[in-house]
């Protein structure tokens, strides 16, 4: 077999192939000497056909038979005999197979780019330290303190306010018939002055007392939400049912009991502190990644095949279609298209290539290796973040239909080692949040 390698750029290649005559020749001979046993041709018994009749028969599914096993046999062993690392499927346009004559193919492909050793000592990073503001405690308790709020019916019998919660009835009728979009609703708390549904039908409220009925005319602007209401007058019958008062609960200790694992309103604040602190690290892992791969980006140039490409895109896109999906949401919905998710997310996707890339390399150059310890605290975190026990996630990754999927585990521990090595590695300077957020206004 000869095999000649065109250099297309450092990743594409096209492997020239030609498999000799007589090994042409000899699988076909085997490929008829099988089909010989087994076929039933009318006026032959079997294993008695002649092989000018097999051929009239059969020759066509013969020779794609045979092309099919010589393309396969011979693309793996040129592949071997050059050391390629394949990625992806071949692209091969199989040409007709003839008795006489050599088989001659060529097969695109993609490769696994090669790396050169990485430098990737004294990166300078800016390290932004935030910390827990009592104003943030504040803005986490006034929400929590929102989600504890309720409404409660007044004990005074007075007419309705505005700025007052109330409890009504509506219905609405366009020329003296109910209308779709205002169809009867019951029990619908409304705030008098909000707007919720239009100042006209607040106005007809305010003064109504409990039990009253009244008629409000409601004309809507033609630039409503709804087009449906857009520029419609409406007749609304409305009954006043309750009038009814807010009650906020008092930030403290009784109101962190009513959260179930706290004793004191200290302990909530340290538990908000805890959850923003961890947000923060979070934060600042993340930018410290962005500066690392963006450094090292511009300082190593390489190619990077379409075949990782387009996998890492569809396990974005895919990603994203699942949360839609959890949202109860369509790509439809937001106008994107598969296509559309595709286009936006292909930069995002060379990026991640490009960073698995750089940090397998430093894996293998170093080497890093994973300690049994360090899979235990992988499975650990793991376990915290699904909120299931941790030997129950190892023994899920360690099944042995799960191989891959524990292959690949290992592998993303490596890469936040790798990170990590970097890191204590680089010249890091310390930024306190004020100074940072004035540096980048300033820019």
């Amino acid at each position: 077999m000869e095999v000649n390698v065109e250099d297309l750029s450092s990743v594409k290649k096209v492997l020239h192939i030609e498999i000799p005559q007589d090994v042409v020749k000899r699988e076909i001979d085997n490929a008829y000497k099988e089909l010989k046993k087994t076929a039933k041709i009318k006026g032959f018994r079997p294993g008695k056909a002649p092989r000018q009749v097999l051929e009239r028969h059969y020759k066509k599914d013969v020779h794609a038979d045979v092309s099919s096993k010589l393309i396969q046999d011979s693309f793996a062993e040129a592949v071997k005999e050059n050391n390629l690392e394949v990625i992806g499927s071949p692209q091969i346009d199989p040409p007709d197979l003839a008795y006489d004559k050599p088989y001659a193919y060529d097969a695109a492909v993609e490769i696994r780019p090669v790396l050169d050793t990485i430098d990737f000592s004294g990166i300078q990073l800016k390290k932004t330290i935030y910390k827990v503001t009592d104003q943030e405690i504040d803005t986490q308790l006034k929400a929590l303190q929102k989600n504890l709020t309720r409404q409660e019916k007044i004990d005074e019998f007075r007419p309705a306010r505005s700025g007052d919660f109330v409890l009504i009835d509506y219905e609405g009728f366009k020329d003296g018939k109910p209308f779709e979009e205002t169809q009867m609703t019951e029990n619908f708390t409304l705030k008098i002055g909000a707007g919720q549904i239009a100042d006209a039908m607040d106005d007809a409220i305010v003064g109504m007392k409990p039990d009253e009925t009244r008629t409000a005319t409601v004309t809507f602007p033609e630039d409503h939400a709804n087009d449906k209401l857009k520029g419609q007058t409406i007749e609304f019958n409305i009954t006043l049912k309750e009038i009814r008062k807010e009650v906020v609960p008092e930030i403290d200790d009784d109101f962190a009991k009513q959260f179930g694992k706290f004793e004191t309103l200290d302990a909530l604040k340290a538990e908000i502190i805890q959850n923003l602190s961890q947000g923060y690290e979070k934060r600042t892992e993340q930018e410290l990644n962005e500066q690392i791969f963006s450094t090292l980006l511009e300082r190593i140039a390489f190619e990077v095949p379409d075949a990782m490409i387009e996998y890492e895109l569809e396990g974005i896109v895919s990603d994203a279609e699942r949360t839609f999906s959890y949202h109860n949401m369509s790509m439809e919905q937001i106008g994107m298209t598969h296509e559309t998710l595709r286009e936006k997310y292909r930069d995002t996707a060379l990026k991640q290539v490009k960073r698995h890339l750089i940090l397998g390399k430093i894996i293998e150059q170093e080497p890093l290796e994973l300690s049994e310890a360090e899979l235990v605290q992988g499975f650990e975190n793991m376990a915290k973040t699904f909120h299931q026990p941790a030997e129950e996630i190892r023994k899920y990754y360690e099944a042995p239909e799960n191989q891959e999927r524990l292959a690949y585990f290992k592998h993303t521990l490596l890469e936040k080692k790798a990170i990590e090595l970097i890191i204590n590695k680089s010249d890091i300077e310390e930024v306190p949040a004020e100074i940072a957020a004035e540096t980048e206004e300033s820019v």
